[in-house]
């Protein structure tokens, strides 16, 4: 009995899979159902004109992968520790590339020389050699922990650049820099068509200052605008330091002429994650600069400073039409306007009265039986009609043969 029913099973699996299904058109006369299509279709239709094709451009080719290169000037003087700070003082690297650095602040650790002295710091305080042993393997002080403890001076001994530094002094900042002005020139390719483009014209006034409204192209700008268009203090990010992101964008279409393919700026504080942050506030590094005495003793000055690291990033893309992208959007449209029969069928076999009734009418099942047993009683019915049409002929000839007698 279980084999049987597998088999019937298994047979109307397989005569489920051959099977072939048709649309079948059923007009439905509502007024509901037909104002519910028509503003699907309408909003389907807006969307695909209004924003896949106007605002998203949909019928170009989009070339993204642009090739961009940027150089960097800082120009201005300085004033700090009663002396006059110029740009191979102040900017590191000193090549112009796209990422750079102005020094605001030093902090200044004089003639240092190889050998041991005491770390200073709060966390290095000792009273026994026992006190230096957890720091043995550490890497946060400014040389190699010996282990002992240096009792007059109540710290842990290291060995290193001697005397360590003292980064809780507190120094002033160079105010200037406020007024430091940066040229940015930058060239970008878009490759798929062969286009290269720069972010300033041939005829451009170089003594100019960059507004975003009154001259928006000027290559030339100031520390202290660019800081207050990114919401920032020039006072806060000159004494801890910070990072500033300047993005040069160009979004560009060559449908219209090469010359209005033009880029616009933002400026934004990268670290601004950090800027609440107890550890590693701001932006600083440390350099050192090296001398030798008369006896040929090597010995430097340390360097730890503070600074605005800026950072030029360039971004964008451009469009040309293109048939090949125009028509599959068009037929993604064309197709994407059946979705309001879909909505519908589903209101109306779901949610109206008289779903059974629209389900009847739209839903048919018809197997080779009956299709078998339609054709042949359409045959049949054939047949008949034929046979009273001979019928009707032969009595016509036998009524004109009597007549004739």
């Amino acid at each position: 009995m279980s084999f049987l029913w597998q088999v019937r099973r298994m047979w109307g699996i397989i005569t489920d899979f051959f099977t072939y299904e048709t649309t079948k058109s059923v007009v439905v006369k509502s007024w509901l159902v037909g104002t519910i299509n028509r503003f699907v279709q309408l909003l389907i239709i807006v969307y695909f004109v209004g924003w896949v094709f106007l605002h998203e451009k949909a019928y170009q080719t989009k070339d993204t992968g642009i090739e961009s290169a940027v150089m960097t000037k800082v120009k201005g003087f300085g004033r700090y520790n009663n002396q006059v700070m110029d740009v191979a003082d102040y900017v590191v690297p000193q090549q112009g590339t796209s990422v750079f650095c102005i020094i605001t602040r030093l902090i200044m650790t004089h003639n240092q020389t190889q050998g041991l002295c005491p770390q200073y710091g709060k966390n290095y305080r000792c009273t026994h050699d026992s006190d230096c042993d957890k720091h043995l393997r550490s890497h946060l002080a400014n040389g190699i922990f010996t282990g002992r403890c240096l009792t007059e001076d109540g710290q842990c001994e290291v060995e290193g650049w001697c005397p360590t530094e003292n980064d809780t002094v507190q120094t002033e900042y160079m105010e200037e820099v406020e007024n430091f002005t940066i040229f940015i020139k930058n060239s970008v390719r878009f490759a798929l068509f062969d286009i290269t483009r720069g972010n300033f014209p041939r005829t451009i006034d170089i003594n100019c200052m960059y507004d975003p409204v009154g001259n928006p192209y000027c290559p030339v700008f100031r520390v202290g605008d660019i800081l207050r268009y990114a919401n920032e203090s020039f006072s806060a990010i000159a004494n801890k330091g910070g990072q500033i992101g300047i993005h040069i964008r160009w979004m560009c279409n060559f449908d219209q002429p090469v010359e209005n393919c033009k880029p616009t700026f933002s400026f934004t504080r990268l670290d601004e994650a950090f800027e609440d942050n107890n550890v590693s506030k701001g932006y600083n590094f440390r350099f050192a600069k090296y001398y030798r005495s008369h006896d040929e003793e090597e010995y430097r000055t340390l360097y730890k400073a503070f600074g605005i690291h800026f950072d030029v990033m360039v971004s964008g893309n451009a469009g040309k039409f293109d048939v090949i992208p125009t028509l599959i959007n068009i037929v993604a449209a064309c197709t994407s306007v059946g979705l309001a029969t879909v909505l519908c069928d589903i209101i109306l076999l779901n949610f109206l009265r008289g779903a059974e009734r629209y389900k009847a009418k739209k839903f048919e099942e018809v197997s080779d039986t009956d299709i078998t047993a339609e054709v042949q009683s359409q045959s049949q019915s054939l047949q008949t009609i034929r046979n009273e049409g001979k019928i009707s002929d032969d009595s016509g000839s036998f009524s004109n043969g009597r007549q004739r007698h």
